[in-house]
């Protein structure tokens, strides 16, 4: 009878709200906007993909509703589930939609809207909710993990990121199951996804699922939407370095169609923008003939880039889908330069430099009753850098190539248990196949080397929460076989959270986990020094299969807007090489076997007020390598080890109108300093060095300011202006010393200096 007696009341205050609106004639709103009020009011926080809630109004909600009363009226009002997780959180999806995983979001906002932390350890991004960073015109998913604690590039660019001490090359990332050996495009100095159609990015620095294996440092998934929209969307815009478009058509009721194309513009137009990203390049490389050993006579330089993306959509029926993504990155430089040697001897030199990448991936997925979820995935992955550098006038060309091809499959099944467990498990098999080719002329020399890797994994993981759903459990392990190795490797995984209080919060993580491939750089112009990385798979000689180990322990506060979160970690990643370490000193034709290990702590304290959002984040770690035989022995500080790295930055967000205003700061690198100039065994000279990384840069600060104002052209036509600077007040930052000797053999030092004053606009139109 009080069920029922509710239920009338609920039913007349619904009615009398809905007549009070109109009688006011007050307007239909976004639900995003009544969702915020709501938030504010009661206290609590939502949970959706932008997608999910976008073109939905509804009318004012009577304020003396309570909470429950107010979801009620929003289900009948929208076609939405309101489903109460805690006390706190609500997550909003379409009716009839299940929810397919159990982790949940603890922090809402994290450092800015678009941007949440489940609570296994997991920083998800959504880049159609995202608003903006400082700095960012664009929701570039690479250039935003880098505003996480942790996470950072020491060199500026988005293909050599760094996680908690972690070279590039030990984070795996994978672009719709597509693992990828390449994220960026001007050499690494922009992302090579194109922003507006990846949808989700997920990051784990820690505790990764047993789902997921060979990469030591850091798991990034990125995914484009998953879903068929009856309504056409697209765009089209562009940047002073490049211009884009996307679209997502509905090809019927079962079928649709995603596909995006960006293209550079700077073999048609030398920006400001260009010419700061190519000095940051080129300014000493090879290439760059501006020295005392040579003078420029004339140079002609053609560069460009450009991606494509497709994703075909098929729900078969209710219960069964299937998905197919293409994707393709090119990168493509021809430099012809004419020059005056020390002899005042003309030379004229042609390089070119490709770098090229194709990856495709299927995937059939079907519901079985029973709560049993399954699916079945088969990728391939390409990855092609090779150059050329022809010495006209001596006649001679050398040529280097380095190939990876990865095939994959795998078979993954899920079982809801009940609504508070849920067990997975699944089988991976890989064949990747490394192939490294180098051929000179006069004298003649070639080499030629293809490795292949067979691995086979097995994994299972459980989650689990109590029936207070207060503490909440994830254990898993992988199970990988290396046929070329003859190893089996054990890699366990947890993640726990525990709720203390309605805003305290206990987070513990864990893995083993380990690598097969790595990046090497044997000489210091390989590919001239540009692009010097090429990967090589372990083998049972000098190659060992990488491992880690990892272990954290964090705690945050989150109330009123305001979170303060910190985390302590320790990592250790054992059998790298030294070759693949970037040494610039005695130790660059050294090859040894050693270890990192990186001690540090996270800190972050965030506050929302309206309609501002500002952060502080922090690290501060130590980072230090112990090898076999170089340095004796004995431990020394890591080539990217930077012992402080703070970031503080303020965002405004309106309906309209972002801005965001940020400063970047870090410690100086470590590097080796010279002592004298020695003769080696063939009466040459070479530089002897003081201990490794004895001596430190100079601390590095750039500030950053963007902006981006929406408006619409037409009622169905939205347009967007951008613009953004990088490094305002033009600092010099030195990001890497190195020494090399001149023709006198006199020590040169040679300073590679971050980005200068690098300005950047945009105009979009979406559709």
């Amino acid at each position: 009878m009080n069920k029922l007696l509710q239920s009338v009341v609920l039913f007349f205050l619904i009615i009398t709200s809905c007549g009070l609106a109109h009688s006011q004639n007050e307007e239909r709103k976004p639900l995003a906007q009544i969702l915020s009020q709501v938030e504010k009011r009661y206290e609590v926080s939502f949970s959706y993909e932008a997608k999910t809630i976008e073109d939905i109004t509804v009318s004012p909600l009577n304020s003396k509703l309570s909470l429950e009363q107010v979801l009620q009226q929003l289900r009948l009002l929208t076609p939405l589930e309101f489903n109460i997780i805690s006390d706190r959180f609500i997550a909003v999806l379409p009716k009839n939609k299940s929810i397919q995983r159990l982790e949940e979001v603890v922090v809402t906002n994290f450092l800015t809207k678009g941007i949440s932390k489940t609570n296994n350890g997991a920083i998800e991004v959504d880049t159609k909710a995202f608003n903006i960073l400082p700095g960012l015109i664009e929701p570039d998913v690479m250039q935003i993990i880098q505003n996480l604690p942790g996470v950072i590039s020491v060199d500026e660019r988005i293909s050599n990121i760094n996680v908690r001490g972690g070279t590039n090359d030990q984070n795996l990332i994978l672009y719709e199951g597509i693992r990828m050996y390449q994220s960026g495009h001007f050499f690494g100095l922009i992302s090579a996804f194109n922003p507006y159609l990846s949808d989700e990015l997920r990051v784990n620095k820690n505790g990764t699922s047993a789902l997921f294996g060979n990469g030591v440092s850091s798991t990034m998934i990125i995914k484009n939407s998953d879903e068929i929209d009856s309504n056409f969307n697209a765009g089209v815009g562009a940047n002073l370095l490049n211009a884009d478009g996307y679209a997502k058509v509905a090809l019927s009721k079962k079928t649709a169609l995603q596909l995006s194309a960006r293209r550079s513009l700077t073999d048609i137009l030398a920006s400001t923008t260009y010419d700061a990203y190519f000095d940051r390049i080129f300014r000493d490389s090879e290439l760059n003939a501006s020295n005392d050993l040579r003078t420029v006579l004339a140079l002609d330089e053609r560069f460009l880039f450009y991606d494509f993306n497709a994703k075909f959509l098929y729900d078969i029926n209710k219960t069964s889908k299937l998905r197919i993504n293409l994707l393709n990155i090119y990168n493509n430089l021809d430099y012809n330069q004419v020059f005056a040697n020390s002899d005042n001897a003309v030379q004229e030199t042609r390089s070119s430099l490709n770098q090229v990448s194709f990856g495709t991936s299927a995937t059939y997925s079907k519901v079985f009753k029973g709560g049993i979820n399954a699916s079945a995935q088969a990728y391939y992955s390409n990855y092609d850098l090779d150059a050329q550098n022809n010495d006209i006038s001596n006649q001679q060309r050398l040529t280097q190539e380095n190939k990876v091809e990865d095939y994959g499959l795998r078979l993954d099944i899920s079982k809801n248990i009940d609504n508070n467990t849920v067990l997975r498990g699944g089988y991976q098999f890989n064949e990747v196949g490394v192939t490294n080719f180098r051929d000179v002329t006069n004298p003649n020399f070639t080499s030629l080397i293809k490795e292949i890797m067979k691995t086979h994994a097995f994994f299972g993981e459980t989650e689990r929460y109590s029936k207070s759903r207060s503490t909440y459990i994830r254990l898993g392990a992988r199970i990988n076989y290396f046929e070329k190795l003859k190893e089996l490797v054990i890699e366990p995984r947890f993640a726990f959270n525990q709720k203390l209080s309605d805003h305290f919060r206990l987070e513990v993580l864990g893995e083993l986990k380990s690598q097969s491939i790595s990046q090497i750089i044997d000489l210091q112009q390989d590919f001239f020094g540009i692009e010097k990385r090429r990967w090589e798979l372990a083998n049972a000689e000098d190659s060992p299969l990488i491992r880690s180990q990892q272990i954290s322990l964090g705690i945050s506060y989150n109330m009123n807007n305001l979170l303060i979160s910190l985390e302590g970690y320790y990592k250790n990643v054992d059998d790298i090489t030294a070759r693949s370490q970037g040494f610039q000193n005695q130790f660059q034709f050294v090859n040894d076997i050693g270890s990192y290990t990186v001690t540090g702590l996270d800190f972050l304290i965030n506050k929302r007020l309206h309609n501002f959002s500002s952060w502080l984040s922090y690290t501060l770690s130590n980072n230090d390598y112990k090898f076999d035989t170089i340095n004796e022995g004995r431990a020394f500080p890591n080539t990217i080890d930077l012992t402080h790295v703070a970031n503080a930055s303020l965002t405004y967000n309106s309906n309209d109108f972002k801005l965001g205003f940020g400063i970047n700061w870090h410690s100086g690198r470590a590097y080796t300093t010279p002592s004298l100039i020695q003769n080696n065994n063939n009466n040459n000279s070479i530089i002897d060095y003081n201990s490794p990384n004895d001596s430190r840069l100079p601390s590095y600060l750039r500030t950053d300011i963007s902006a981006v104002y929406n408006f619409k052209l037409t009622k169905d036509i939205k347009a967007e202006i951008g613009a953004s600077v990088w490094n305002i007040f033009n600092r010099t930052n030195i990001i890497n010393r190195y020494y090399t000797l001149d023709a006198n053999d006199d020590i040169i030092e040679v300073d590679n200096r971050s980005l200068k004053f690098t300005p950047n606009f945009s105009f979009r139109v979406n559709f």
